[in-house]
């Protein structure tokens, strides 16, 4: 059996033949592909809006500057989540601020954001990016609630979810990334992500005012509109009006992620298949902790982008099952122990659920086309160590 990793992408011959289409045609980067993957992507999560970026860090830059965070302001976000997450609020010139997850959802815990926030001073929080870690959806809807106490803005990463959701207080089904209760939200079109462009990222939003101030931040803050314009010197003529970025999203790129959202809710289906058959090897063994997902969370609103366990020997399994050909991967390094957010006060022993969940987790191989006897392999193989 060739080698199993934990994520790949899935690239058909449909894929190559619309990427060729764009290779021929007029455009290459800024051409008619991408408002269609933005309207197609809008279509598909929900919202009303979707503006396409380069990657889903340029993403949370721009959702981050555009909401608003003055320089020293606070933004809440969760240890357990890829660097980005904090990083885009430091870019934007404020200070990257976290509360501990729940043990058993590995989400950021809902109760200790509330408590953070009643002993804040005035003003020390400028908004909260949540993270439907592994594809499991943040509750928005309490969250909101909490945001308006305090005027915050949700920022809600949903990279891990296309396709994922919760059913809310009213038993509607809330999208992650549908802005039903988020001000904003941000996917990621990298290679192992359910809708893989290469690279790429989508901020989405019900607002036409964000929209309209993202799209001109994504193109260097300048502006075309003749409504927008302080003068006009004819078709040509263009204003720089602030200082934005070259956050563009290419046509080609733009022609891949249109053909592989064609195939997305079947892979979210296989997704949650796969699911299934870890759930249902593991369920009987003490020593391996599962993401608390009940099966109809499993079955009707897991993204699962991710698959993750908790065992005690992880060092062991990481290690065997690469002897193995199994390609694990650990998510993530809580973000307070890296070097560069150390320097700013944090602490080992600052958000203990956190720490205990990175000293226990594995991510097991989990992507569409990974089929049943490469599964049962690595299912055997875990339980060979456990």
């Amino acid at each position: 059996m060739g080698p199993i990793p934990y994520g790949t992408q899935h690239i058909t011959q449909e894929d190559i033949e619309a990427v060729t289409e764009t290779l021929t045609a007029d455009y290459l980067t800024q051409g008619p592909k991408v408002s269609e993957f933005e309207n197609a992507f809008a279509e598909y999560i929900g919202s009303e809006h979707a503006i396409a970026v380069s990657n889903g860090t340029a993403a949370l830059h721009l959702a981050v500057l555009v909401l608003g965070v003055e320089p020293g302001q606070k933004v809440i976000t969760t240890p357990i989540t890829f660097s980005a997450s904090a990083n885009c609020i430091k870019y934007a010139g404020g200070e990257a601020d976290f509360v501990d997850i729940d043990p058993e959802t590995f989400l950021m815990d809902l109760d200790l954001v509330e408590k953070k926030l009643e002993n804040a001073d005035p003003g020390e929080y400028a908004g909260i990016i949540p993270v439907d870690f592994t594809g499991l959806a943040v509750d928005t809807e309490r969250l909101r609630s909490i945001a308006d106490k305090y005027d915050l803005w949700i920022l809600e990463d949903a990279c891990h979810a296309p396709g994922g959701s919760f059913e809310d207080s009213k038993g509607e089904q809330v999208f992650c990334g549908d802005c039903s209760y988020a001000d904003a939200a941000i996917f990621s079109f990298h290679p192992v992500k359910h809708i893989a462009a290469g690279e790429g990222g989508m901020i989405t939003t019900n607002s036409q005012e964000l929209k309209e101030e993202i799209e001109m931040m994504r193109t260097h803050g300048i502006t075309k509109d003749p409504k927008k314009l302080q003068d006009n010197h004819g078709g040509w003529y263009y204003e720089m009006q602030q200082l934005g970025f070259n956050y563009r999203l290419t046509d080609i790129q733009s022609s891949l992620g249109l053909s592989q959202l064609q195939r997305a809710d079947e892979g979210l289906q296989r997704r949650r298949t796969i699911a299934g058959r870890y759930d249902k090897a593991f369920a009987t063994f003490d020593t391996i902790i599962q993401q608390a997902v009940t099966p109809t969370k499993r079955d009707k609103h897991h993204g699962y982008h991710l698959y993750v366990i908790q065992v005690e020997q992880r060092k062991e399994l990481y290690d065997y099952l690469r002897e193995n050909k199994i390609y694990s991967q650990i998510h993530y390094i809580p973000i307070h122990l890296l070097p560069y957010y150390q320097q700013f006060g944090w602490n080992k022993g600052d958000f203990p659920n956190a720490e205990n969940y990175y000293e226990k987790c594995i991510s097991l191989p989990m992507y569409p086309t990974l089929t049943v006897d490469q599964q049962k392999f690595v299912i055997q193989k875990v339980i060979e160590i456990i």
